[in-house]
């Protein structure tokens, strides 16, 4: 029997012809299936549309092209045409999907607090435009992940965003601090070109909807992976695949 996809999806991609995209929800409790069991779950759930490409994720900015065949150490990957599907594994870490529906090219970033202090977005981004991309053509959209009202943080996460960003911190109790991960995304994202009214938001936090996701923040280190996706459809109507 095939397990489900359950997804959450935003209604701008969704209108792109021939997109396939998608943020997973949690199927069952942590420890439910291995991280290989889930991806093999999403992979042939997503057979009909094109081939799953997924990276070995170091919270770093490097980003590569699709296709390959290994599994490169990268945060962010672009991808033209039809066929394959960029996946992006996420258990509080922000997944950024962005799409240009002119050049029928995507890219998925993992945004962690490492890969944001790092830009890997913006990284994506540059990534599109080398390769013939507008900025003002791409769309965006941002996943669920740890909010502020959930992310403490202590110094070394504060010195990683430089002594002049005060906006992306707010106050906790006991002296931390909590980090705004999609804010700082936002802005880099608004930075690069990408037009304020296309990005787009699945705005939940992964540490208070335990319905919906894992986290590793709650969950610890046998927390499981959310899968997030992006990419042409090689096949079927474009929409993502309904259980």
């Amino acid at each position: 029997m095939t397990l489900p996809l359950r997804v959450t999806t935003v209604p701008a991609l969704e209108a792109v012809p021939g997109l396939v995209h998608g943020f997973e929800q949690r199927l069952g409790p942590a420890g439910w299936e291995t991280r290989a069991e889930g991806r093999g779950r999403v992979a042939a759930a997503l057979r009909d549309h094109g081939r799953l490409l997924l990276l070995k994720q170091v919270h770093g900015a490097r980003v590569v092209a699709a296709p390959w065949q290994d599994t490169p150490e990268a945060d962010a990957a672009t991808c033209e045409g039809a066929g394959l599907v960029l996946g992006i594994e996420t258990a509080d870490c922000l997944p950024v999907l962005l799409v240009d529906p002119r050049r029928h090219a995507v890219a998925a970033a993992h945004a962690g607090w490492r890969g944001t202090a790092a830009g890997v977005a913006c990284r994506a981004v540059e990534s599109l435009v080398a390769a013939g991309s507008r900025p003002g053509d791409l769309v965006a959209a941002l996943g669920p992940s740890i909010g502020p009202c959930c992310y403490e943080v202590g110094d070394d996460v504060r010195r990683a965003f430089g002594p002049e960003d005060h906006a992306s911190f707010s106050a906790a109790a006991g002296g931390k601090l909590r980090l705004d991960m999609r804010g700082v995304n936002v802005r880099q994202l608004r930075e690069a070109g990408v037009s304020p009214g296309r990005i787009h938001h699945v705005p939940h936090c992964t540490h208070c909807r335990a319905d919906l996701y894992h986290s590793y923040r709650r969950e610890g280190t046998g927390a499981g992976r959310m899968l997030n996706f992006v990419g042409w459809s090689g096949g079927g109507s474009g929409a993502w695949p309904r259980p």
